[in-house]
């Protein structure tokens, strides 16, 4: 794959995920926990017939021998699919979207406080910067009170579980790495038992079921379309791009997301989104630009 290509497709993944906030918002009756459960329910049945084409057998024995590693990671995709949907359902879709894009710093700091990595002092900065922005955008949904103060702090399980996420695979790597006779074990298996945790969770929340077949429409394409697909997408893509180009380019899905769900229904991202959401995209921007240009060749 080239490197063009493999941008184009990047892009592609960041326009699918940033569909959920205006798809959301067409739905009849389906709510919270509901809307929750069919969307990972569609992208467990998704990943499955997918993982079962690529791995076969091979699927199951990947389980049995991921062992406690695996069922974390298990743990924080659940955390990943569950939060995100119900946050959006609590708050606006700017709000949603920018507590997700300070992952990357969270996963940073995570590193330099689980696995003892060096960091520049550009990503200090970035994230001391990132996290004004972030305290604003906090003390004006405090304010405002209610159930968009809820969905932020909903939100923020998102990039707390990612950056877990990313941590542990970084450690498993680095550790293969350094002793190629310890297995690293297959954690791909974990995306799809991650998505069933999550239907498991929030099926009795979900009952009784209130979707209209229009709903479900809606939600078959969320879990399908807006979710399985890029996923996968993004998982060859890891093997062509570099970790800063992809957290750069992923940056996308927080102006598409506004955009759409701006254009397509209406919600006019609030004042705090605005202002602490630009704050945190330059910082992000900056710092990804400039580990970019350290790691690339001149």
């Amino acid at each position: 794959m080239t490197h063009r290509r493999a941008v184009a497709l990047m892009i592609l993944c960041t326009l699918l995920w940033s569909i959920a906030g205006v798809v959301t918002r067409q739905l009849d009756a389906a709510r919270s926990f509901e809307v929750t459960f069919w969307r990972s329910f569609f992208n467990a049945g998704t990943l499955l017939l997918a993982l079962l084409t690529m791995r076969g057998a091979g699927l199951w024995s990947d389980i049995r021998r991921g062992g406690i590693a695996l069922w974390f990671s298990v743990l924080c995709w659940a955390v990943m699919y569950t939060n995100f949907m119900l946050a959006i359902t609590l708050t606006t879709v700017a709000t949603v979207l920018v507590m997700m894009a300070i992952a990357p710093l969270v996963t940073a700091l995570f590193a330099r406080l689980f696995l003892r990595h060096r960091l520049p002092a550009r990503t200090w900065a970035a994230i001391g910067l990132a996290g004004i922005g972030i305290a604003w955008m906090f003390g004006r949904q405090a304010m405002a009170g209610g159930a968009s103060m809820t969905g932020a702090l909903v939100a923020l399980g998102v990039p707390l579980a990612a950056a877990a996420n990313w941590t542990l695979l970084q450690h498993l790597h680095q550790r293969h790495a350094a002793d190629p006779r310890i297995e690293e074990p297959q954690m791909l298996p974990a995306v799809l038992l991650g998505a069933l945790l999550s239907a498991a969770i929030t099926l009795p929340l979900a009952l009784p079921f209130s979707a209209t077949p229009h709903d479900l429409g809606w939600l078959a394409l969320l879990g399908v379309v807006q979710l399985a697909i890029p996923c996968l997408i993004v998982v060859r893509l890891a093997k062509v791009l570099p970790a800063p180009e992809i957290s750069l380019l992923g940056l996308l899905e927080v102006i598409f997301g506004v955009l759409l769900v701006w254009a397509g229904a209406g919600e006019v991202p609030g004042t705090e989104a605005l202002t602490g959401g630009a704050l945190v995209l330059a910082v992000l921007v900056f710092n990804e630009w400039l580990a970019l240009r350290e790691r690339t060749p001149a």
